[in-house]
């Protein structure tokens, strides 16, 4: 498994593999979400590609970035035993070169859910998964519907921007008790990792948004938002001071 951490190297040893081509962007601290995107790439292409970047424009808050749960040997080690071809590790100025002056806004689904409560957020992750396809070049990338919103955004993107790059999404990979797959479950506490739950326990029964909000509130949930759009129920909620997202089919 080859890990490159430079934008002239990794064009070099792209423009030598023959064969589909499947990209995974990831931020790192892989949990089973990660590795369904990874083994669904693998299945469906000759080569897998996957990258690992905590990108600091997308996030909203310095001390949500600083405590971004890192766990690179890890993640190095799951990714060589499933066979993928290359790991992209660049860091910041690899990225961001000439700082961060042009990027890309997108100014309708962007406004709403997590892009009303995070300015600049999806900003960054568009910008970010841009600079990626734009590198790698691969014919399928692959994204979790934990983040549906998000994907549809880098979905639509690469359709207006002719990215030759078909954008695949999958669903939510669940804990055995509901709660939805993420990197930042890392930083709950034992209480909060038993709490966490209820979100999609709530979020599943056929009750108002009104009644979940309450219910989560009174057990310890901040509600960031609780929205219902395209036929799906959307929640981002604070436990601990640690933002969960979630959304179910309604």
């Amino acid at each position: 498994m080859l890990i490159i951490k430079n934008i002239p190297e990794l064009k070099e040893n792209l423009a030598n593999l023959k064969g589909t081509r499947g990209f995974v962007p990831t931020m790192g601290a892989l949990h089973l979400g990660h590795i369904s995107l990874v083994k669904e790439s693998l299945k469906n292409n000759d080569h897998t590609i996957v990258s690992i970047f905590v990108n600091p424009t997308q996030f909203d808050q310095k001390e949500d970035l600083e405590n971004y749960p890192q766990t690179l040997e890890n993640d190095l080690f799951q990714l060589e035993e499933l066979g993928v071809d290359c790991i992209f590790l660049p860091n910041e100025k690899e990225m961001y070169p000439h700082g961060y002056f042009y990027k890309v806004e997108e100014n309708h689904l962007s406004q709403i859910l997590c892009g009303a409560s995070r300015p600049g957020h999806f900003s960054g992750v568009l910008t970010i998964v841009l600079k990626l396809l734009n590198l790698i070049q691969a014919d399928s990338a692959y994204f979790g519907l934990k983040d549906y919103q998000q994907f549809q955004l880098i979905k639509n993107m690469a359709r207006d921007f002719f990215i030759n790059t078909q954008i695949i999404g999958l669903e939510t990979i669940r804990e055995k008790d509901g709660l939805a797959m993420s990197s930042r479950n890392l930083r709950l506490s034992k209480k909060g990792r038993e709490l966490a739950p209820q979100i999609y326990e709530q979020m599943s029964k056929n009750q108002s948004l009104e009644e979940i909000k309450t219910k989560l509130k009174k057990i310890g949930f901040e509600i960031d938002y609780l929205e219902e759009h395209f036929e799906r129920r959307f929640i981002a909620a604070r436990l601990e001071g640690i933002r969960l997202i979630d959304n179910v089919e309604i």
